[in-house]
C-alpha cells in the first residue's frame, strides 16, 4: 500500500540518483581519458590515472546513498576530502613545463563530489567544501606557472564549473519536493474526481434500478386497482401500495451521504482531537461501509492514537474505498510527540481481514499514518 506522494517522490529520486551516477561516470572519465592522451604532461602518469580509476568505487559507495536520506555528515566528509585529495593529486602532478595553455580537468572530474554534497547537506556546508577546492586548485596552478591571462582564465572557467554544479545541484532537491506535492495533489484530486463520478454514475444507475422495479411491480398494482380486479380497502392492498409510495419517495430524494457520516464510527477520536486543538479534514472516496467490530475497534484506537501524539495543527484524513478494500490516509505536518508501536492495536483483528498499519515521517517532521482493511473480511 503506497499514497500517490510516495510513488511520485520514489520516481523523482529514481531520476536523481541516474542523473547523478552518469555524472559520475562522465566526469572521471573525461579526466582519464585526458590523462592518457598527455602523458607527457604528467611527471608520474600512473598515479594522476590511478587517482581517476579510484573516483569509479567512491561514485560506486556515495552515489546510491543520494536517493535515501542523501549523505550523512561523515559521508559528506568524505567526499569533500576526497575531491581535495583528488584535485591536490592531479594538480601536483601536472608538470610545470607543460601546465600553461593546458586544460587541467581536475575540478570538473571531481564536481560531481560537491553536487552530493549540495544535495544532501545545507549551503554552510558545500559553500566551504567549493571554496576549498577552488583554493587548492588555484595554489597548485599559480605554483606551477606564473599568474598570466592564460592561468587566470583557466581559474575562472574551474570557479564557473563548480559555481553553476554545486548551486544548479543545491536548488534541485527543493524543487524535486515541490514538484512531488503538486504531482501527488493532482493524481489525488484527479483519483477523487474519478470515483465521485464512479459514485454518481453509480447512484444514478441504482435509481433507475428502483424506477423500473416500479414500473414493472407498481404499475400493475395501480391498473388492477383502477379496473375494480384489486380492491384498495384490503389491508395487504394498502401495504403494498405504501411500499410502493416508499420506495418511489427514496428514488426520487436519496442522495449520497457525506464524508462525516460514512466516517461516523470514528467520532470519538475525531472530537477528542477536536477538543486539543487539532482540525481533522475528511475526505471519502468511494463507499467505505461499517467496518467489523474488531476491525473498526483497531482502526479507532489507532487514529487517537496518532492523534493523541500530535500537536494543534491541521490533519488531512483520507479514505479511499476500491472494491473490498478499504484504505485510510491521515497527514500531518508535525512530529510526533513519542513513538508508536501501531502493530499491538491489530492483534485481535482476524487475519482475514488483512489489517495493516504503518506510519511514515520524513526529515520535515511531515508524517503519514496508512490503515488498510478489507470490508467483508474475505481472503
Amino acid at each position: 500500500m503506497v499514497s500517490h506522494q510516495r510513488v511520485v517522490r520514489d520516481t523523482a529520486e529514481f531520476g536523481l540518483v541516474r542523473m547523478v551516477a552518469l555524472l559520475a561516470v562522465i566526469f572521471p572519465l573525461a579526466g582519464l581519458i585526458q590523462v592518457l592522451a598527455n602523458m607527457r604532461d604528467y611527471k608520474q602518469p600512473v598515479v594522476a590515472v590511478a587517482i581517476w580509476l579510484a573516483m569509479f568505487p567512491v561514485a560506486a559507495w556515495l552515489v546510491p546513498r543520494v536517493g535515501t536520506d542523501g549523505l550523512s555528515r561523515g559521508e559528506a566528509l568524505a567526499a569533500i576530502l576526497i575531491a581535495i585529495a583528488a584535485v591536490a593529486g592531479i594538480g601536483w602532478e601536472h608538470r610545470a613545463a607543460y601546465a600553461s595553455g593546458q586544460i587541467n580537468l581536475a575540478v570538473l572530474g571531481t564536481t560531481w563530489l560537491l553536487a552530493l554534497v549540495a544535495l544532501s547537506r545545507p549551503a554552510r556546508v558545500w559553500v566551504p567544501a567549493a571554496l576549498m577546492v577552488l583554493a587548492v586548485h588555484a595554489a597548485l596552478l599559480t605554483s606551477a606557472v606564473r599568474a598570466d591571462l592564460v592561468s587566470l582564465t583557466e581559474l575562472e572557467a574551474a570557479g564557473y564549473i563548480v559555481v553553476s554544479t554545486v548551486i544548479a545541484f543545491a536548488a534541485l532537491r527543493p524543487t524535486i519536493a515541490t514538484h512531488t506535492s503538486i504531482s501527488a495533489h493532482r493524481a489525488s484530486l484527479e483519483s477523487k474526481s474519478a470515483a465521485e463520478r464512479a459514485a454518481a454514475a453509480a447512484v444514478q444507475e441504482d435509481r433507475q434500478a428502483r424506477l423500473a422495479l416500479l414500473e414493472t411491480e407498481a404499475l400493475p398494482l395501480l391498473r388492477a386497482i383502477a379496473d375494480g380486479t384489486l380492491n384498495p380497502a384490503v389491508a395487504e392492498i394498502r401495504e403494498r401500495c405504501a411500499q410502493h409510495a416508499a420506495a418511489l419517495r427514496r428514488s426520487l430524494t436519496d442522495r449520497a451521504p457525506t464524508a462525516e457520516e460514512l466516517m461516523a464510527w470514528l467520532e470519538p477520536a475525531l472530537r477528542t482531537a477536536g477538543t486539543r486543538g487539532l482540525l481533522v479534514d475528511i475526505q471519502v472516496v468511494g463507499d467505505p461501509a461499517i467496518p467489523a467490530q474488531e476491525v473498526g475497534a483497531a482502526v479507532l484506537r489507532t487514529v487517537e492514537a496518532v492523534l493523541g501524539a500530535l500537536s494543534p495543527h491541521q490533519v488531512m484524513l483520507t479514505v479511499l474505498a476500491s472494491g473490498d478494500d478499504v484504505e485510510l490516509y491521515m497527514t500531518f505536518s508535525r512530529p510526533l510527540r513519542a513513538p508508536l508501536d501501531l502493530a499491538r492495536f491489530g492483534r485481535d483483528v482476524p487475519a482475514a481481514a488483512r489489517w495493516h498499519a504503518t506510519i511514515e515521517a520524513d526529515a520535515s517532521a511531515a508524517g503519514c499514518l496508512e490503515i488498510s482493511w478489507r470490508k467483508d473480511g474475505a481472503a
